[in-house]
């Protein structure tokens, strides 16, 4: 049995869909988030009566909340929706939840990891309304529960002076991911993605927790696994090369597995060409950062919507993808050119049972 086969309790039409034509991702949520220039207040709800509305459940809060995207799921899930359907109208089929940071080990950051449950579950709710107002029967929409990296890393010292020393264990993690996963899937999520991964072994914690939670509740989503190499050296950060990171997780039996953030397109280039060759028998997908960062650029990012798109058409045109969208400095704008760019190209095609005949 390959994850092919595997019986999936939602987003089953997924695989089918990769099997016949790449599918795009959603672009950056941050990005987008900058474009509202909302400050302190706004963060904290203040001036927003719609549905959902929090009134004054954050204006004395005794931390500066400003930055923290997820509460905004919370205190401005207009912001996020409207983000959500112009991914969508750009012609999207998976949009992330608002949810990179919404685990308790992030939010501990502005003492809001009692939050943590409930950001996932509206995130996840606001991305299902979304998708369900864009869905059609040739073109269903699918809700990516989104699990970043947090900003602990259980493999890497936070001391020079002390290669052993940790600021997070991997019990930590698995709890902290666990219940992550739990609310994203009851808020609506079809897909889980673990993304932005510069750390193994916090991604073996999400991949841990997410197949607990499938034990425990009989779900299975398809899962999607994206690495992020962080230099040109070839390796994620805490220091495997894209081959031996993806020996290392593809227990999990991915739907996909691919490369997202840290470098542009160019860049990103031969290590989709590394998965490539050593994933042969799974999907593969790949969202780049609009280039490389640039504080004088609208976006913070210096490709435009032409550029980014040219250069993902390329890896579709070497036959390297099944999944492609945008990551840092992305806009809808960069999504609909990829889409547009791709659509004639077909996906990736992936050789069945290759893991457990090599295995054999």
């Amino acid at each position: 049995m390959t994850s092919k086969t595997l019986s999936y309790t939602r987003g089953q039409a997924l695989p089918g869909i990769l099997a016949s034509r790449i599918a795009i991702l959603d672009g950056a949520m941050g990005t987008m988030i900058q474009r509202f220039k909302l400050g302190e207040a706004q963060y904290r709800g203040e001036g927003y009566t719609g549905p959902g509305a929090q009134g004054t459940r954050f204006t004395d809060f005794h931390r500066d909340v400003k930055g923290n995207n997820e509460l905004l799921s919370l205190t401005r899930p207009d912001v996020i929706s409207d983000i959500h359907e112009r991914y969508l109208a750009a012609g999207a089929d998976l949009i992330e939840t608002n949810t990179f940071g919404a685990t308790t080990v992030a939010q501990a950051d502005y003492d809001m990891a009692d939050l943590a449950v409930e950001m996932n579950l509206v995130s996840a709710k606001l991305a299902r309304a979304a998708c369900d107002k864009y869905s059609t029967p040739d073109k269903p929409r699918f809700v990516a529960g989104a699990l970043g990296p947090t900003p602990k890393t259980a493999s890497i010292s936070p001391d020079v002076n002390d290669p052993g020393a940790r600021n997070v264990t991997f019990e930590e993690l698995r709890q902290a991911y666990y219940d992550q996963t739990k609310a994203l899937v009851e808020g609506g999520s079809d897909v889980l993605l673990v993304e932005t991964i510069f750390d193994t072994l916090n991604a073996k914690a999400a991949l841990f927790a997410i197949d607990e939670y499938f034990e425990a509740s009989g779900e299975r989503l398809p899962i999607i696994i994206s690495g992020t190499v962080t230099d040109a050296s070839g390796r994620i950060l805490s220091g495997q090369t894209v081959t031996a990171f993806w020996h290392s997780v593809r227990h999990a039996q991915p739907l996909a597995i691919g490369l997202n953030c840290a470098l542009g397109a160019a860049l990103m280039r031969p290590y989709i060409q590394e998965l490539n060759r050593v994933a042969p028998d799974t999907y593969i997908s790949c969202y780049p950062n609009a280039g490389l960062p640039n504080p004088m650029s609208d976006t913070g990012f210096d490709e435009t919507p032409d550029v980014t798109s040219r250069l993902v058409r390329e890896f579709a045109a070497e036959g390297l993808v099944n999944i492609v969208g945008g990551c840092c400095g992305t806009t809808p704008d960069h999504i609909g050119a990829i889409a547009h760019a791709v659509a004639p190209l077909p996906g990736r095609s992936v050789r069945r049972n290759f893991f457990y005949k090599e295995a054999a």
